[in-house]
């Protein structure tokens, strides 16, 4: 009865007001979504999706990479990609680098920031430990240096002759490890790169958590602290649960410069290390193009570690969903 007198009551030629009418086309908006959308799709598909696609073209031929000329090959270098002993090496070890980085070095940043935001006493005000502000500015320190330089740091510390680790090791007592070569073992090889890229991490992400956690509402902190929670506590069941996008987020980023990791390893081992113990795929790239000269091929490689990127970002995506994540977001 209703819709029969608003017809009748409609002027006629006119639409009813509502999500499917058209506004006309002015010179503002024309101009306002050519330079809001158009302006910056045109510069990703120039800057971003137009190198995938040539990327993925040279991966399909024998391109020498000093020459014009290049022939279609097909799938063969990605079959021998696969056939490579040397280069599936390097997937398997950057896989590791990047399950066990983003892990260890999430877990240490989250242990620090908790102290320096809860980790006070269990009575009065809740506040960090004292002179926590000392601690952030040190522990963020290392992240301020290159790559490149951390790796030549800690290449310096475990050399076997002159480092100070073996120095002090021995001092302590341990005559065991007097000219131990901690990278020129293939057992201790890539434990202490990873040490190196996890210390240079861990500062950055500290005050990253640092700074969700100052956007908690502190009566959720006396609230838990009147209900009688513990430090353990309420880490466990308040500070991580409320920032779980932060974590998500700096486990995709620790994820990705773990896949990479060329600088460190290059300073590091720039020979792979010992039976390729240290040898990432970046790294592999990098020589099979440059000192090979053979880029179809490592564009290849390119594409597979692009490849890797992404089944690693949709992993961590998957996972947050399942163990609440996709809960949280149906509740905004």
């Amino acid at each position: 009865m209703s819709s029969r007198t608003t017809t009748a009551t409609r002027p006629a030629g006119t639409r009813p007001a509502g999500r499917g009418r058209r506004r006309p086309l002015t010179f503002d908006r024309v101009s306002f979504f050519a330079v809001f959308l158009g302006l910056p799709l045109v510069i990703f598909a120039v800057f971003v999706i137009s190198p995938f696609v040539q990327a993925l073209y040279y991966s399909l031929t024998d391109w020498s990479g000093f020459s014009a000329s290049m022939n279609f090959v097909g799938f063969d270098n990605y079959v021998r990609l696969f056939q490579d002993d040397q280069f599936v090496k390097s997937i398997q070890n950057s896989i590791v680098l990047g399950l066990v980085v983003p892990a260890v070095t999430i877990v240490m940043a989250l242990v620090l920031a908790t102290l320096m935001t809860v980790g006070s006493s269990g009575t009065g005000t809740v506040r960090g430990l004292r002179n926590s502000n000392i601690y952030r500015v040190v522990s963020f320190f290392p992240y301020t240096i290159p790559g490149i330089v951390i790796g030549i740091i800690w290449a310096q510390i475990y050399d076997p002759a002159r480092g100070i680790l073996n120095a002090l090791l021995t001092g302590a007592g341990l005559g065991g490890f007097e000219n131990f070569a901690w990278l020129g073992d293939s057992r201790t090889a890539m434990g202490a790169s990873m040490f190196a890229i996890i210390w240079s991490f861990v500062g950055f992400y500290m005050v990253l958590f640092i700074a969700a956690i100052r956007g908690i509402d502190p009566d959720v902190f006396e609230a838990a602290r009147i209900d009688g929670a513990g430090r353990l506590r309420t880490a466990w069941s308040i500070i991580i649960p409320l920032i779980r996008d932060n974590i998500q987020t700096a486990w995709v980023y620790l994820g990705i410069a773990s896949l990479d990791s060329f600088v460190y390893m290059a300073a590091l081992n720039p020979g792979g290390g010992p039976q390729n113990s240290t040898l990432v795929m970046a790294q592999e790239l990098f020589n099979t193009a440059f000192t090979k000269g053979r880029f179809g091929y490592a564009t290849a490689m390119g594409v597979m570690l692009a490849v890797v990127t992404l089944v690693f970002a949709a992993l961590v995506f998957t996972v947050n969903a399942l163990t609440g994540g996709r809960d949280k977001e149906a509740r905004r």
